[in-house]
Formats: C-alpha cells, structure tokens, sequence
C-alpha cells in the first residue's frame, strides 16, 4: 500500500542516497519503510570527532505532517539527550514543519551534538558540566566516542 507518507519516505530516501550531508547515512529497514536506521559521524574539530553514533527513526503514517521519533541507539552523554536515546530538539517537538526530510533532521541532530542548549536539559549532568567545566564534559564526550567504536 502506497501512502502519501511512504511515497514521501521513498522520495527522502532517494535525496539521501543522491546527495548525502557530510557524516550522516539513513535507509528504511529491508522489511519496513517507516523504520530507519542511521549512522552519524561526530563532526571535524568538535570533542565529537571520531565518533560512529547509530540511531533509529520511526515514522507514522502522518509524516511529513508529524515529526518522527528519533533516538540513539548508541549511548550518549549530552545536555539535551535523554538516558534512553531520546532527543530533546526543538524541530522534533514543538517547532516541527512538512518541510524538513530525514536529511534536514539527522543534519539537526549532528549540529546539536557541537551545540548543545543547556537550558533545556534532557540530561541535567552533560548540562551542568557542560556550563561549569567545559574540560570535564568534553572528557565525558571523548568517552562516549571510544564507546561507539566498540558498539
């Protein structure tokens, strides 16, 4: 069955094999469109750098009128990361749009792991390390990168 959100799904699919962002790759699982698995690669020059984050994103029959549900899978350490992979981002809540595709939010998502907003904590440890001591959350980070390597 072909819905307007799996046709949509195929489209983000084809825009993300024909012109994938720096560091970020995406597909649907071989049996189900509406189940991604994604890598992300921790930024150049970032504390994140070297990094391979494995996520997942789950989508609904109301996309692209509904934001997915995006979590890691690998375990992270940051202001606005919740302990079970749950992203506190502005574009996958409140501030959503038809606009943005799977590329548009994974490049998000890379983006905010070298600019985290601790005022909105999702982890209120990576957020008071994060404005306290710079040097002790980045250690906590290159942490969480040796760790994805193992994973």
């Amino acid at each position: 069955m072909s819905t307007p959100a799996r046709k949509r799904l195929v489209r983000d699919f084809k825009r993300l094999q024909s012109d994938p962002p720096t560091g970020i790759s995406g597909a649907p699982t071989e049996s189900n469109i509406m189940l991604w698995h994604a890598v992300m690669f921790g930024p150049e020059d970032t504390p994140w750098e070297g990094g391979t984050f494995k996520l997942t994103l789950q989508f609904t029959e109301e996309y692209p009128n509904k934001a997915p549900t995006v979590k890691f899978v690998t375990k992270m350490f940051h202001p606005n990361i919740y302990a079970d992979g749950s992203i506190c981002l502005d574009i996958l809540q409140n501030q959503w749009s038809p606009i943005y595709d799977v590329a548009a939010v994974l490049t998000s998502i890379q983006s905010l792991l070298c600019d985290p907003n601790p005022n909105s904590p999702a982890n209120s440890e990576a957020a008071t390390l994060f404005r306290d001591s710079v040097r002790e959350y980045n250690k906590r980070v290159q942490l969480v990168v040796e760790n994805s390597w193992m994973e």
